[in-house]
């Protein structure tokens, strides 16, 4: 009692008939621990650490009668292990951590008159695991006949049991178990659903197993733009099931799930879309799944939204006006190593368009080939995130199955310093005013599409010479070296024409020696 014992002796006499090793350090038995005291009839080894059993840690000991185990931490028995203890009639594992039992876990325990399975953490039993047992079957075939039979208890109580549809053969059993099977505890209770906690197994009574069914009350919504919308699905299953949503803009936007029952086998999902918009249209899949399998219902969302015909503000056209699908997209939102593109399928583009998929093509300016990324109907909207510093970026807009046209690209240089934050800021006001672009661009990133150029020409005569005055003179200095600075940069004219060609005018100071880079697309960034 209460020694540093780590294993089991091997000194022991060979006619021990009662081992008692209690309160002591022993984490296993191993393989042959006792196989030099085949005499063995009693083995207590009660409140020790014993976390694991060897199938054959119980051989060479055909007569033991009694295995105590109470208080260890065995969360598995090798059931099989008892093939070797034919003449065993007491077994107690009580306060341990058992959470399952094998149909086969008493088929070997034909003599057994006391079983102990109290305090542990069992849930779910098959009414086979009794069934099976050479005790319950013998007292079958003795039923009715006046020849007398030994009583087996047994002790179940403590368990936290489980009372849905997989306990239902189990809770029939202890309803119908009596002499010479006598529960120690008849009294047993559940632990859950909530509904049955502290209820006795004799006051319940349980379904059989139902495969879910998922089902909507409308699986077609309509809803205008800016609406906060819920859609809901119903799931009758049993046991309770897992429900999860599935959608488009999972990645991108994740909305609130509630899921919580409203009757014994029904449960309710709901899923949240706070001030819908266009680009949340598109089908949002309810599934629902337990042991059985799963099922899933589809709701198809449309969102409702004014498309007006012409440009919207805050929009630039930067795809000629030539036959054929074209996109207008603009920067809807940038931090110093991202960007979120926002774009609009033009009326030419499709019919409808919620049912537009896209194609984006995302990759470093001079790359040979860049990401393809497809996004489907109903979306208009992307983040880039995790750019490099200092480095040259270009994302093209394209409908489906069509290559990008000229001008539906946007050009972009990422920050290479947080100290340049607020000058980036102001000199790119500059370039949005000159170019009259409508482009929301935040510090530490620049960005402009230059193919806004023929409204650019109507308004350059005039404007942009005052114009260009005005973005020297605040340029000058250190915000002239952050120019220069980037990568792939250009000293060439931001916008203005020097003639109704659109040949571009000279900078209004060029360096000495510094030769001019080639002309490029004119939806280049500078």
């Amino acid at each position: 009692m209460s020694a540093l014992l780590r294993q089991i002796p091997a000194n022991i006499p060979q006619d021990i008939r009662k081992i008692r090793i209690e309160n002591s350090h022993l984490t296993e038995l191993p393989r042959g621990s006792f196989e030099n005291v085949s005499a063995l009839e009693y083995l207590w080894l009660n409140f020790n650490n014993i976390t694991l059993m060897h199938i054959k840690s119980l051989e060479y000991l055909p007569a033991l009668k009694e295995l105590r185990l109470q208080g260890n931490k065995l969360s598995s028995v090798p059931w099989t292990a008892f093939q070797d203890t034919p003449t065993l009639k007491i077994l107690d594992l009580k306060h341990n951590r058992l959470d399952v039992l094998p149909e086969h876990a008493l088929r070997y325990l034909p003599n057994l008159t006391y079983l102990d399975l109290s305090s542990n953490q069992l849930t779910i039993i098959s009414r086979d695991v009794f069934y099976n047992w050479p005790v319950y079957q013998r007292s079958q075939r003795m039923e009715g006949q006046t020849e007398a039979t030994s009583n087996a208890v047994l002790a179940l109580h403590d368990n936290p049991w489980i009372c849905d549809c997989r306990l239902r053969g189990f809770v029939q059993f202890i309803k119908s178990v009596g002499p010479p099977i006598i529960l120690m505890n008849s009294y047993l209770t559940c632990s859950s659903p909530k509904f049955r906690t502290g209820k006795f197994f004799h006051e319940v009574e349980l379904n059989s197993c139902m495969k879910p069914l998922t089902s909507a009350l409308d699986t077609n919504l309509t809803v205008p733009a800016g609406l906060n919308i819920t859609l809901t699905c119903f799931v009758q299953a049993s046991p309770s099931p897992a429900v999860w949503w599935t959608y488009t803009l999972k990645l991108l936007r994740a909305f609130n799930v509630s899921t919580e029952p409203i009757g014994e086998e029904t449960v309710r999902s709901e899923l949240l879309i706070p001030a819908a918009r266009p680009a949340d249209a598109g089908n949002y899949t309810c599934t629902a799944a337990n042991f059985l399998g799963n099922t899933s219902v589809a709701i198809n969302l449309r969102v409702v939204a004014p498309w007006a015909s012409t440009t919207p503000r805050g929009w630039a056209p930067i795809a000629p006006a030539e036959s054929g699908a074209h996109v207008e997209v603009r920067i809807a939102k940038q931090t110093v190593y991202g960007i979120t593109l926002e774009w609009f399928a033009a009326a030419a583009a499709a019919a409808e368009p919620g049912e537009t998929w896209y194609t984006l093509l995302v990759g470093r300016y001079d790359a040979a080939q860049k990401d393809t990324i497809y996004i489907g109907p109903g979306v208009n909207t992307y983040s880039v995130t995790d750019l490099l510093p200092a480095t040259k970026y270009e994302v093209c807009v394209a409908v489906r199955n069509q290559a990008p046209r000229k001008g539906q690209c946007v050009v972009f240089v990422t920050g290479s310093d947080v100290s340049q934050m607020e000058q980036r800021e102001k000199l790119i006001h500059i370039v949005v005013i000159v170019c009259a672009m409508v482009l929301a661009v935040p510090a530490g990133m620049y960005a402009c599409t230059a193919e806004a150029l023929p409204g650019c020409l109507a308004r350059c005569p005039s404007a942009c010479p005052r114009r260009r005055r005005g973005g020297q003179a605040q340029a000058a200095g250190s915000k002239e070296s952050t120019l220069d600075s980037l990568p792939a940069g250009s000293e060439d004219g931001l916008c203005c024409p020097e003639d109704g060609r659109g040949a571009r005018r000279a900078p209004a100071r060029e360096e000495p020696g510094k030769t001019r880079p080639p002309h490029r697309n004119s939806a280049d960034l500078y």
